[in-house]
């Protein structure tokens, strides 16, 4: 089950008044991007992806934390019966289906990681967990920037980025540039190029 655009937008309204920071504008780049992609690709959906890109980091509404925003989203998206969203609320971190890839502090009980890990075994990945971990790699709060330039980013915050992960990344990116027959920066309305 999917919520429309309007329920999504006052779930990520609510959240913010929950806990502000620049998540909700990041969620609200990530977004956009995703729209605009997926209007350009036949059998896609751009409200479903827009609403997808929206949600995807919904989890941060339950305070300042890193892994555990993977889990809560997963959770609170569940307890609403938005299965879908709750997909993207963990496939979104993890372009490489190992937990290991992701990068930050592991602040999850053994059972969520446990619970995580078997999530990511069972799902089979489709073209709106692609598209949301290829908007998130490129969208900064309010802005769109280069994959590169992102990645780094994350890698100067977190103390790393592993190198599987940049691989999946540009490889998204080629992917979706095949499929729209464009420039990603340019289908997004971005003029920063560190490629």
């Amino acid at each position: 089950m999917f919520p429309d655009r309007e329920e999504a937008e006052r779930l990520l309204c609510e959240g913010e008044k929950c806990n502000p920071g620049p998540w909700g504008d990041h969620s609200r780049t990530v977004a956009a991007c995703a729209e605009r992609i997926a209007a350009e690709i036949p059998g896609l959906d751009p409200e479903k992806a827009y609403i997808a890109g929206l949600l995807h980091d919904i989890g941060r509404r339950e305070g300042v934390t890193n892994f555990a925003h993977i889990t809560d989203g997963y959770r609170y998206m569940m307890e609403l019966g938005y299965d879908e969203i709750a997909k993207i609320c963990i496939t979104h971190s993890f372009a490489v289906p190992d937990i290991r890839m992701h990068t930050g502090k592991m602040d999850i009980s053994g059972e969520e990681r446990e619970e995580l890990c078997r999530l990511l075994r069972e799902y089979e990945y489709d073209d709106y967990d692609r598209l949301i971990q290829l908007c998130d790699s490129i969208a900064f709060p309010g802005r769109v920037v280069d994959l590169e330039t992102r990645m780094d980013d994350v890698e100067r915050r977190y103390g790393s980025y592993p190198q599987e992960k940049r691989e999946r990344n540009r490889e998204l990116k080629a992917y979706f540039e095949e499929k729209m027959g464009r420039d990603l920066y340019e289908a997004v309305g971005c003029c920063r190029h560190a490629e």
